[in-house]
């Protein structure tokens, strides 16, 4: 039997669309899944009549691929996937190549790369961004590690990418844990959208008043402007029109009110202190899904703990965006995707990334959950001024910033009157009220510190380090 293209090890959903996508554009493959019985069932099912292979074991999996030998790994992150390297790795020879496509943690990766790579083999970790559509149908990809590993799948990679008017949604991001790095922080400003968004419904809702097909209409229209049109608000608007097959009410309106988290958003956030980088919006929407898990709790305080009442707010007709409330989220939106590029800003310097910010944006503009119209302004600015020290420095944002802050904080004001959480939205504004101050309070901070630590504090009007005994 001729010998496949390339290989995949871990038949998830994931796994087995990106195998699709792949024999879809042209390229063969073998696959294998820790229970043999999946793999009977996807060459009986999905795989049925494909240029797809099965395998029951890793020597045989092996032993079907052309060389150089090309494994995608979709297995879960961590020690899942040392254990599938460890497994296979005996059957490899030099010049084969590892990729890992789940959502590893980059550090990991640095140390996989370092160690396989002494092997004489090859390995890219690489983010994969789309669901399991965009796996089917074309995802954004983000692979990191040497550029000959790399070279060796650029033509798969750029087939079976998205595609958008300025080439496939795929680059080669840069060494080491690189493309897992920027994957990490990818949904990083995924989970802050997704919170701005659900901050949006509470309001419409709770203040407003509003159903579930009238908050999507307010969605529909914000997804026709520059500004918002994106796919998180598009989906957003469709599971707001969704009803309950039972009594026809809005389904949305039946969830618990509980999000986890897999572990990407407290990576980003936790880089980002490493990093020095303020991300207030990112950060918060990681603890609302923390808040949100505390579900026991929060029932009984909401039994013991007063405070305000929601009452009616006009945000602007809805049948114009609700004005208003749509600046807050303009602006919420743009400090997510801000925050995020100012870690990666960060992360490209320490660790040598290189990272090419105007080509990141371009990857995230078709096929990954985060694409919206707002990329091409991104990739705009970072094109105009590649050091930028900060997207909403950028004249552009800068614009959105002075148009919208005052729209924002009447939005904050509201909720806080109605007694309702918005720590995005809340977030941001402190955000941006901070980086438009050129002289905060830290001064008196440094005061104290240097009164109960001797820390010493610098002056504005002399050189040098200076310490006070500030209590006789």
């Amino acid at each position: 039997m001729t010998k496949a293209h390339f290989g995949l090890v871990g038949l998830g959903v994931m796994g087995e669309n990106l195998v699709l996508n792949a024999e879809r554009n042209g390229f063969s493959s073998v696959v294998y899944n820790r229970t043999y019985q999946k793999t009977e069932d996807f060459l009986l099912g999905r795989g049925l009549n494909k240029s797809i292979q099965g395998a029951k074991d890793l020597q045989e999996f092996v032993s079907k691929l052309e060389r150089p030998r090309r494994v995608l790994m979709m297995v879960k992150a961590g020690a899942a996937t040392d254990a599938v390297i460890n497994q296979i790795s005996p059957f490899l020879e030099e010049g084969d190549l590892l990729i890992d496509g789940g959502n590893a943690q980059f550090m990991d990766t640095e140390r996989r790369v370092k160690e396989l790579e002494s092997k004489s083999f090859g390995y890219i970790g690489m983010g994969v961004s789309g669901g399991a559509k965009g796996a089917l149908e074309g995802p954004s990809m983000m692979p990191g590690g040497t550029k000959t590993s790399y070279d060796a799948i650029e033509g798969l990679l750029n087939k079976m990418a998205a595609q958008v008017e300025d080439g496939p949604c795929v680059t080669y991001i840069g060494p080491g844990g690189s493309g897992h790095f920027v994957k990490t922080v990818h949904n990083g400003i995924e989970y802050g959208i997704e919170q701005i968004l659900a901050e949006a419904y509470d309001l419409m809702k709770r203040v407003s008043g509003m159903s579930g097909d009238e908050m999507a209409s307010v969605m529909g229209y914000w997804n026709k402007t520059e500004e918002l049109s994106s796919y998180l608000v598009e989906i957003t608007e469709a599971c707001l029109r969704v009803k309950d097959p039972d009594d026809s009410s809005d389904l949305v309106e039946k969830i618990m009110d509980k999000a986890g988290q897999k572990g990407t958003g407290l990576w980003t956030v936790v880089s980002a202190l490493e990093l020095g980088a303020s991300v207030p919006t990112i950060y918060a929407s990681l603890n609302g899904r923390v808040m949100s898990s505390m579900k026991d709790q929060r029932n009984y305080a909401e039994t013991i703990l007063n405070g305000n009442k929601a009452s009616f707010v006009d945000f602007g007709k809805p049948s114009e965006g609700m004005p208003l409330l749509m600046d807050a989220v303009v602006l919420a939106t743009i400090a997510s995707y801000a925050q995020g590029m100012d870690i990666l800003r960060l992360a490209s310097d320490e660790y040598n990334y290189d990272l090419d910010m105007p080509s990141i944006a371009q990857i995230w503009k078709g096929g990954c959950i985060i694409r919206s119209t707002l990329l091409s302004r991104i990739q705009d600015a970072f094109k105009k001024d590649p050091k930028l020290s900060n997207l909403i420095l950028d004249s552009w944002f800068a614009e959105q910033v002075n148009n919208c802050l005052s729209g924002l904080t009447q939005v904050v004001s509201a909720a806080a009157n109605a007694g309702i959480p918005v720590p995005c939205l809340s977030s941001t504004l402190d955000y941006l009220n901070s980086f438009r101050t050129s002289r905060l309070p830290q001064n008196l901070v440094q005061a104290m510190r240097d009164c109960f630590g001797s820390h010493t504090y610098e002056r504005l009007d002399k050189a040098g380090s200076f310490h006070t005994e500030w209590i006789d």
